[in-house]
């Protein structure tokens, strides 16, 4: 028998868990809707559903994915096993603490999984059970009745009531058997039935002065459950009118926040007795214990009603009132006033946001409509007030997004982020209903744009020019280059290498750059007479994934030291040694050439100009040396009594910082002019084929020098006519020239100033076609504006005997 009846039990509950599942697909947030129904009272674990799988959810995932259940209230009445999504039964539910008398009693869910965000909406209708009994205010009532009261008198009685809804309400009242009294009904609006005493036949308070009865009230509930009351009648005699209200229903309204002690109405009723039995008091009556505990006063003598404080228009929009009328008679009579108190709605709450879910680190390449957050917004009004808009402030790249209901919002990206224009957003959420005057609300929340490498490594300078001084110690950092990342962290660890791509070798091959910092060492000292110029790539990497990376040109210029002594051309002997002998007739004049000795430095500028001056010298007063030229030649005539034979220790050197320098002999005999005539004519023949060669070569170089200068002169003339504003070319005076070059010519060339130096050479010198050994380039202080890359070289004419 136990076992058929838990069987069946279980068959009721499985009947009641009848499914019905409403799957509306909609957008962005709340995609879904699922409705099911349980019985109330249930055992706590008891499953109402599948949720995971009547949301099509992949039950493998449903633990990455972090499947809830919120509810919105601070009662978790339902919970969701993440493993296998069946929602279960969390807490004790109970339809009447819930819903009171609302029908049908629905709890809202909110189903909420991630990777990606979603919500959907989950439903769940609590089905009443017949758990409560019928009950009456109280257990005993007695009621007083004339004796002469006429056969059909109402006596109206306070009803049962019934916390259940529906067939489990209060259906009927019963009457135990007696021979005066019936039972009649009568519906009245939220009080449902209310039951009425009807004297059936005439009472004799001689013959009897009390009666018994007992009034029943039953329920439809299967099975049906019932309450009873005691009711004593009491017979009396004399005051036999009871008190009768003007109005059969009192109705007002009045604001919820209307304050305490505003007047409502005044509820009005009348006796035809006299005296005591005419006088009317007034009092509430409560549904179940008597005296009435609404939120309102009575006048007990005036029968005038106030606000006493606390009205909600969220608790209660309804009050019926019962104002009991009783006169003051031996036996009081008494009659129900009632009266309705409907309370208006004010706007007097703010909306409330619920933020569901939260992804609170933003990568800055989600794409638009990426969504942030989700939230539920109420408001406890009705109506106009109840209805809510949430906004975020318009410069910020977010939007919200409503659900079709309007109770719910996704927080989603509208434009592109940038984590190095902004790292971190503070989005202001503001919820605002629709009365008047509006309230709103507002919550914060934080979102943090999560960096990805994005932007390029960047060198400070582009191209980089470097001037580096020859001679160079190798292993040394010569110098560095530098480039910054926008990104942040590991996107940003720049990391530099030498572009070795080219096919051969390349001037990278002595040269090494460290990873870290950019400083980039030479393998190798540099010499300005083998390499003036060189120009290389250097890579920047970032350390992101891809990693991303740029190049810089870098042009390095060799800057020329004094590292090169001074060569002796002539004179030379035989054996290398830097010693010639002169022969002279002993009847030249003063001024007579001697000789001229011819030397050449591989440096340029300062470095290159040579000086002479004579070391040592037999006789002071006979021979002089030109400083600039190295000519040199008598001061005055020869004597009888000067010697033969003269001793020149000629000393040659530059003008560097560091000067360096080289001798020369030169031993000058003086002949008798027969001797020198002879020895003339021995090289007269040689001196002929010598000068025939010299002339030739001379023209040639005349030539070619004149050729290479109109060339230069139409170069230049063409760039003055294209590039007005950019390019300048001019000849500026050397400010400080103290005749002791050959010839300075300084120009400009944009931003650059160069002079152009060409020391007066011997016979014998040599000049490399093409060289630039004699320009030196001076700094422009006034700013640079561009590099014009055309050296104009113009050397002197090379200055033989003839032309010196």
């Amino acid at each position: 028998m136990a076992t058929s009846d838990s069987k069946g039990q279980r068959l009721d509950v499985w009947i009641f868990f009848c499914l019905t599942l409403l799957v509306v697909i909609q957008l962005d947030g709340i995609s879904a809707q699922i409705r099911y129904s349980i019985q109330e009272e249930v055992k706590l674990g008891t499953p109402v559903g599948n949720v995971a799988k009547d949301l099509g959810l992949d039950l493998g995932r449903l633990v990455e994915r972090n499947l809830r259940v919120v509810s919105g209230t601070k009662q978790d009445l339902f919970k969701v096993n993440a493993r296998d999504g069946v929602l279960l039964v969390n807490q004790r539910v109970d339809r009447e603490e819930l819903c009171a008398k609302t029908s049908p009693c629905v709890a809202n869910l909110k189903a909420v999984v991630e990777n990606p965000l979603e919500m959907h909406q989950v439903i769940v209708e609590i089905i009443d059970v017949n758990d409560n009994s019928p009950k009456f205010p109280e257990e005993n009532y007695t009621l007083e009745v004339l004796e002469s009261a006429v056969v059909g008198s109402r006596f109206q009685m306070e009803g049962a009531h019934d916390l259940d809804v529906g067939l489990n309400s209060l259906q009927s009242y019963k009457l135990s058997n007696n021979q005066y009294f019936r039972l009649e009904t009568e519906e009245s609006g939220e009080d449902g039935k209310v039951p009425f005493l009807i004297l059936q036949r005439p009472l004799d308070r001689e013959h009897t002065t009390q009666h018994w009865l007992q009034l029943t009230a039953s329920d439809g509930g299967k099975p049906s459950k019932s309450g009873a009351i005691n009711i004593t009648v009491i017979v009396s005699d004399i005051n036999d009118n009871s008190p009768v209200c003007h109005k059969q229903k009192y109705t007002v309204t009045i604001k919820e926040n209307a304050p305490a002690g505003t007047f409502l109405l005044t509820v009005n009723a009348t006796d035809s007795d006299e005296g005591m039995n005419g006088e009317i008091e007034y009092s509430l009556r409560g549904k179940l214990r008597g005296l009435s505990s609404e939120p309102f006063d009575l006048d007990r003598r005036t029968g005038r009603l106030t606000v006493k404080g606390g009205l909600d228009y969220e608790e209660k929009q309804v009050y019926e009132i019962k104002v009991l009328a009783a006169d003051k008679g031996a036996v009081s009579l008494s009659t129900h006033c009632n009266v309705v108190v409907r309370v208006e709605d004010v706007n007097d709450n703010h909306p409330e946001i619920e933020i569901t879910s939260l992804s609170s680190r933003i990568p800055e390449d989600a794409p638009l409509g990426t969504v942030v957050a989700l939230m539920g917004v109420t408001d406890l009004d009705s109506g106009v007030n109840g209805q809510v808009v949430c906004s975020v402030p318009g410069h910020l790249p977010f939007d919200l997004k409503p659900s079709p209901d309007g109770q719910s919002y996704s927080l989603i990206t509208r434009d592109y982020l940038d984590k190095e224009t902004m790292h971190m957003y503070e989005i202001t959420i503001t919820a605002k209903d629709l009365g008047s005057p509006a309230l709103s609300s507002t919550k914060v929340i934080q979102v943090e744009v999560l960096d990805v490498n994005d932007n390029r490594p960047l060198f400070t300078e582009t191209p980089y020019t470097f001037y580096v001084p020859e001679n160079n110690k190798a292993g040394m950092s010569i110098f560095s280059v530098r480039a910054t990342d926008a990104d942040g962290g590991e996107n940003a660890a720049v990391t530099y290498s030498l572009d070795r791509k080219s096919p051969g070798p390349t001037v990278t091959s002595f040269l090494n750059i460290n990873e870290a910092n950019g400083t980039i060492l030479a393998l190798k000292s540099f010499d300005f007479e083998t390499v003036k110029t060189f120009k290389f790539h250097v890579v920047a990497s970032d350390s992101g994934t891809p990693s991303l990376s740029s190049n810089v040109t870098v042009n390095v210029f060799i800057l020329d030291q004094n590292d090169n002594a001074p060569v002796i051309l002539y004179p030379v002997s035989s054996n290398g040694s830097a010693e010639g002998v002169e022969e002279i007739p002993r009847n030249v004049n003063a001024g007579h050439l001697v000789t001229k000795v011819r030397a050449y430095d591989a440096d340029i500028g300062y470095n290159g100009w040579l000086l002479f001056s004579l070391q040592e010298v037999t006789d002071h007063s006979l021979f002089g040396l030109d400083r600039y030229t190295g000519q040199i030649r008598t001061l005055r005539s020869f004597t009888e009594t000067d010697e033969a034979e003269h001793k020149l220790l000629i000393l040659v050197k530059d003008n560097g910082n560091v000067s360096l320098s080289a001798t020369a002999t030169v031993i000058v005999k003086v002949v008798e002019p027969k001797e020198a005539f002879a020895a003339s004519d021995v090289k007269s023949s040689t001196k002929a084929d010598e000068d025939s060669n010299v002339t030739f070569y001379l023209m040639i170089t005349v030539g070619s020098v004149s050729a290479l200068f109109l060339v230069s002169i139409i170069v230049l003339i063409s760039m003055q006519c294209s590039k007005s504003t950019d390019f300048t070319s001019k000849y500026l005076p050397e400010p400080n020239y103290d005749g002791t070059l050959c010839h300075s010519i300084q120009y400009r060339s944009g931003d650059k100033r160069y002079m152009l130096v060409g020391p007066r050479m011997s016979i014998g010198s040599t000049i490399v076609p093409g060289s630039h050994a004699n320009t030196l380039m001076l700094p422009d202080r006034r700013g640079t504006s561009g590099e014009v890359n055309i050296f104009c070289y113009l050397y002197d004419l090379i200055c033989f005997d003839t032309l010196c």
